[in-house]
């Protein structure tokens, strides 16, 4: 049987996240969407800084004034943050939060 289907994938699936295997931190993505002239954006971008650096996960920023709809999506939430393409957070960002995100 191959690994991950039928008996031994429902068993993997009622695991603890203890022993299932999780994605490497290098395998992420942080995507910072920022504004110039934002103190919340280069706050949020220290803290993404500091995790990202510890981790080694990589991170970008983008331009919420040069994506139309990045802008339309995104203006009134900035700064967000998204993980693997997905949002994480907006406005603040938690350092433990963002740190138990990359490595869950």
């Amino acid at each position: 049987m191959r690994s991950g289907t039928g008996t031994e994938g429902a068993r993997m699936a009622g695991m603890s996240p203890l022993f299932r295997r999780r994605a490497e931190p290098r395998a992420r993505l942080v995507t910072l969407i920022r504004k110039p002239g934002c103190h919340l954006c280069d706050d949020a971008q220290a803290v993404i800084e500091k995790v990202c650096g510890d981790l080694g996960v990589p991170w970008e920023p983008k331009d919420i004034t040069e994506d139309r709809e990045l802008h339309d999506r995104y203006w009134e939430q900035i700064p967000v943050v998204l993980v693997d393409g997905e949002q994480h957070t907006f406005w603040r960002v938690n350092e433990e939060r963002l740190r138990r995100a990359l490595t869950d």
